[in-house]
């Protein structure tokens, strides 16, 4: 890291490592509103272009023009060029990558999501450069995206085996000797946390980048600068006066919510707990009134113009979505993914609330939705046969139990494998009910 050190150095700017942030970037000179603080190109990107987009966008600039202007890689189909110019400074990675992309059945190629395009790109960009076909620098080499936080231990079991999925698609596109699946999973656990979304100037997405020093920066929900894009270029701009020996802060999250919400959602994608000046004074009565006024509702009280805290009151959650799955059912075919997505709410807070006769009704509604809308083969129909077996089998119907667990079992151990934790358990719950089930059968006899 002397190197980047080095590299920063030239922009006033110093790598720290801060208690319980780790690594930090902390300004050398004062920076004032509206100055550019540090611009990095990423290390690699790609647009949000997809089989279904409407409009496509330069794999270059991320310009979208009329399509019929935009040139089309005629041997990978994939790829989308403004001119000349972003086509000339792409070929070196994309001649690598459509090379991959062309050997695909065309099918298989059309469903490659832009996470797993990123991905090849980032193994191709990293050959490159080691083969000095391109040039490494302090500010752009794959040391750098060694160096971020993958945070594996804090990840969910599911998590793994996706991110484990994945690793081997990638592994099987690449057809590399000796490649490490463990490290790909691990670079699609940094993607989930430190990947940043490419907005347009009116902050519309429009791609995904990999910017590993940038990604150094902490969040705050009171940050002195912001992260916008030019194009695929990232810049970092003071907001605020910096004076220097501050760290630079920029925010990760929408921060116009209450303190809980931000929390939550740092949690859940970044996996960390902020602790920012505005954080710290959560439950103090400053921060209650502002989540009342925020998220909360307001006092049935006439002569009273306060505010109710929002709470997690699972059954009120419940009597609010029956009432719109009741007008759902009257509007939209019984099949309709809005009355789908309020039934798994439904089921959700039920089975917050222990309710497991409830529970299974509604689990068991949502099976016919994803057996039309999933193929055959798909985690999300086994995840759902899974949780109705377990739920039968808890309220002692085995023989169901067992028809169910089996029919996840067919699906998952395709999608999952059978070695994992998850699937092992899941297994074992199988023989146990099959086990019980033969019991109480022989026991009638």
């Amino acid at each position: 890291m002397e190197d980047l050190q080095s590299g920063l150095q030239n922009r006033k700017l110093s790598l720290s490592t801060l208690p319980e942030k780790g690594r930090s970037l902390l300004a050398t000179r004062d920076f004032y509103p509206g100055e550019v603080i540090i611009s990095q190109e990423p290390y690699v990107c790609v647009p949000n272009n997809s089989s279904v987009s409407p409009q496509k966008r330069c794999d270059g600039c991320f310009t979208t023009i009329n399509n019929n202007v935009l040139s089309r890689c005629s041997r990978c189909q994939l790829a989308f060029y403004c001119g000349t110019a972003c086509q000339r400074s792409e070929w070196k990675l994309h001649r690598l990558e459509c090379e991959v992309l062309s050997s695909l059945h065309k099918y298989k190629r059309k469903s490659l999501t832009p996470s797993i395009r990123l991905m090849l790109r980032l193994y191709l960009r990293r050959k490159l450069q080691n083969d000095k076909i391109i040039p490494s620098t302090a500010m752009d080499n794959y040391n750098l995206v060694e160096a971020l936080v993958a945070h594996m231990s804090d990840i969910t079991e599911e998590q793994l085996v996706l991110y484990a999925q994945m690793a081997n698609l990638v592994n099987s596109i690449l057809e590399w000797p000796g490649i490490n699946i463990k490290e790909i999973a691990e670079n699609f656990s940094k993607f989930a946390c430190n990947a940043h979304t490419i907005c347009d100037s009116e902050l519309r997405p429009v791609g995904t980048g990999l910017y590993p020093v940038i990604s150094i920066i902490n969040h705050s929900c009171l940050p002195n600068s912001v992260l916008v894009f030019e194009g695929s270029s990232a810049l970092v701009r003071a907001v605020q006066h910096i004076p220097s020996g501050t760290e630079v802060l920029i925010s990760y999250i929408e921060t116009a919510e209450s303190t809980m919400t931000r929390q939550k959602a740092l949690k859940e994608q970044y996996l960390f707990t902020c602790t920012c000046p505005r954080c710290s004074k959560v439950g103090q009565y400053d921060d209650i009134q502002e989540s009342a006024i925020l998220e909360g509702y307001k006092c049935k009280s006439e002569k009273c113009g306060g505010f109710l805290l929002r709470t997690t009151d699972y059954q009120e959650a419940i009597s609010i979505y029956k009432r719109i799955e009741k007008l759902q059912t009257e509007l939209f075919h019984p099949l309709s993914i809005n009355l789908m997505h309020t039934r798994e709410k439904i089921l959700k807070s039920l089975m917050e609330l222990e309710h497991w006769t409830e529970a299974l009704a509604y689990c068991k509604l949502t099976i016919p939705f994803y057996q039309r809308v999933y193929p055959a083969v798909h985690p999300l129909p086994g995840l759902q046969y899974y949780t109705c077996g377990k739920l039968e089998w808890y309220l002692g119907d085995t023989e169901e139990a067992v028809k169910s667990l089996t029919k996840a079992v067919d699906i998952l151990r395709i999608t999952h494998g059978t070695n994992t934790p998850f699937m092992k358990d899941l297994l074992m719950k199988l023989e146990e009910a099959r086990t019980e089930a033969s019991y109480k059968f022989s026991s009638k006899e």
